[in-house]
């Protein structure tokens, strides 16, 4: 196809949906994609990943067909892309017989731009020979981490898919994911065809999110206490087990907190009925195990908090990123247990593939220096998924609440020293062995008793090396492939320090014990805004929403709301001008929210 012009895109993209402007990267994966070319997409959770692939279809002849793991993930999104008048619908076992004969015979007679359909679904022989006879105009592969095994929600039924570029080659192919490490990413990448395709990254940080960590004292207490000055707000409260599951939503709920319990062990009519409740505003929080929360675009979740250890930094990321998808303040609470790594490991190792076991492990321990660190937060995470800060975020609890300093130097030489000795071949595990002296029977038959570094740190804690070394990990010094048993490398960053060329200043380990008060909501260009008026902005929203059957956040999001609150448009041109506003929402919602704010005083 030809190029389509920058203004047709960006007018698709106001007309449509409503935004004034595109994000980093999303014109340039939605150009290549108009063209025919594929991609693979790595955006944080809330960047706008879902547009690279809307806008296309409404600019390719054809059916954009898009691969999505979950029934609800794709009802919610059907949902959104209906409420902005663009003609989409899903095929899956939810549909009743004549609703899917219906969704068929418009597939057929090309009368939609998008069809969302499950994997399994789209690989049958049955729907295969089906798109024979229709029009493609570009697959679109959701939650793309799920085709790799080393990612943290393989699902085998995604495998499959690979077979797709080679079934229809003329096809664009795009392929999108919040989360996924450099070795995920590489596997995603060889399974899908996509070795020929730009690698667009958009970068993983979630400015937006307040991490905290708070040592694990009376959860139950902990927990009641953070969700008491959130009064009124949304979130997802996770934990491991179902009977923890069970136990903390009843101990809300006896506290008076609208919450609900979701679990794969509860019968579906009930799981739907607390995810029901939960989109649509009546309740405030669901307790869960991870079987929740992948197919939730609900916009307006402000708070995660993870009750228990999650395994690896990759279900923390995409599970905190729940949180503040409409780019408003969020918080990540994390309750830090020691107790709960030994339920973590136990469960990792009843696993019968032993290279998985391994790897897992690693991620468990890359988890827990997450949480044991004393280093900004953002920092660690980012740089876990390859990806550097060049200063400290501001909106963590390390940073809000910095720890003690020490020049670190000395200490950070030898390390790095010793990483070097032993031929940046080892972990973390045996660095700290050879710095305190161990006399361990494999140390010395691989002869590391006699490096020069042996010894050289015996008067520090194993547990202070740790946090030492992790820093250095943190801060870019050294590198850790969680692939390859861990093993710590050093980088270029390195060899100054090593020299004695600048020197080092790090934190010393704390105890965490304290939450925090919530994060305030800021606006884009921190405009004022009138509270009462968002609230009463917010009624309206929820009677639009129960007329239509939707969650309130398909009508619009908590950011539309908050810019109608702080600009107060007066007339239908002055709505058109809000981000989120498009013309289909405009001529179906305008005047009854232009109203309500005329009748609040707005004149």
């Amino acid at each position: 196809m030809p190029e389509v012009p920058h203004d047709a895109l960006l007018k698709t993209l106001k007309s449509v949906f409503g935004y004034p402007a595109f994000r980093p990267h999303q014109e340039e994966i939605i150009a290549g994609l108009v063209r025919g070319e594929d991609a693979f997409v790595l955006m944080p959770t809330g960047g706008g990943k879902s547009l690279c692939y809307q806008v296309p279809a409404l600019h390719r002849p054809g059916t954009a067909l898009v691969v999505s793991p979950l029934i609800s993930l794709m009802k919610d999104q059907v949902d959104a892309l209906t409420a902005n008048g663009v003609a989409a619908a899903c095929y899956n076992s939810s549909l009743s017989e004549a609703e899917a004969r219906r969704v068929l015979a418009r597939f057929h007679a090309g009368e939609l731009d998008l069809l969302y359909v499950a994997p399994e679904r789209l690989m049958s022989d049955a729907f295969l020979e089906r798109l024979k006879e229709v029009r493609i105009a570009l697959f679109a592969i959701d939650e793309a981490h799920c085709v790799s095994q080393w990612g943290h929600d393989f699902r085998p039924e995604y495998v499959q898919l690979g077979r797709l570029r080679r079934l229809f080659p003329q096809v664009p192919l795009v392929a999108l994911t919040a989360t996924a490490d450099p070795q995920t990413r590489a596997d995603i990448v060889a399974r899908l065809g996509l070795s020929n395709a730009p690698c667009i990254v958009a970068g993983f940080d979630r400015p937006n999110i307040r991490y905290t960590v708070v040592e694990k004292s009376k959860p139950l207490s902990q927990l009641l206490s953070f969700l008491k000055e959130r009064d009124g707000e949304a979130g997802i409260v996770y934990a491991l087990s179902r009977k923890r599951v069970e136990e903390v939503a009843g101990r809300l709920m006896e506290a008076g907190i609208l919450a609900g319990a979701y679990h794969a062990g509860l019968p579906d009519k009930e799981r739907e009925r607390v995810q029901d409740a939960f989109l649509k505003d009546e309740i405030r929080i669901v307790v869960a195990t991870v079987a929740f929360g992948m197919g939730i675009d609900k916009s307006n979740v402000r708070f995660v908090v993870h009750y228990d250890l999650p395994r690896n930094i990759e279900s923390y990321y995409q599970e905190t990123g729940r949180s503040g998808r409409d780019g408003l303040p969020a918080e990540a609470l994390l309750l830090f247990g020691y107790g709960d790594i030994a339920v973590a490991r136990s469960l990792i190792e009843t696993g019968n593939n032993a290279d998985q076991v391994r790897i897992e492990l690693h991620k468990l321990q890359a988890m827990v220096g997450f949480g044991e660190a004393v280093t900004c937060r953002r920092r660690v995470l980012l740089g876990y998924f390859g990806e550097s800060l060049e200063e400290d975020c501001g909106n963590c609890d390390v940073c809000l609440n910095p720890p003690e300093q020490f020049d670190a130097t000395l200490e950070a030489q030898k390390a790095l020293s010793c990483v070097y000795r032993v031929g940046q071949r080892f972990g973390m595990g045996h660095v700290i062995e050879v710095l305190r002296g161990a006399h361990g029977q494999r140390l010395q038959s691989l002869g590391h008793d006699r490096l020069s570094t042996y010894g050289i740190g015996a008067d520090i804690s194993k547990d202070e090396w740790g946090s030492l070394i992790r820093q250095l990990v943190h801060r870019g010094y050294l590198s850790q492939e969680m692939g390859n048993y861990a093993v710590l490398k050093l980088t270029q960053k390195a060899f100054p320090l090593l020299k004695g060329e600048e020197r080092l200043t790090l934190a010393r380990p704390r105890v965490k014990t304290a939450g925090g008060k919530p994060a305030k909501r800021r606006f884009t260009g921190d405009e004022p805004y009138d509270e009462g008026l968002f609230q009463a902005l917010r009624v309206v929203r929820k009677r639009v929403a129960d007329e239509q059957g939707v969650p309130p956040f398909v009508i619009f999001s908590d950011a539309t709301l908050t810019a109608m609150a702080a600009a107060r448009p007066l007339s239908l041109d002055a709505m058109a001008q809000i981000s989120g506003v498009g013309a289909h929402k405009l001529g179906r919602y305008g005047s009854l929210f232009v109203e309500t704010i005329r009748g609040y005083g707005g004149g």
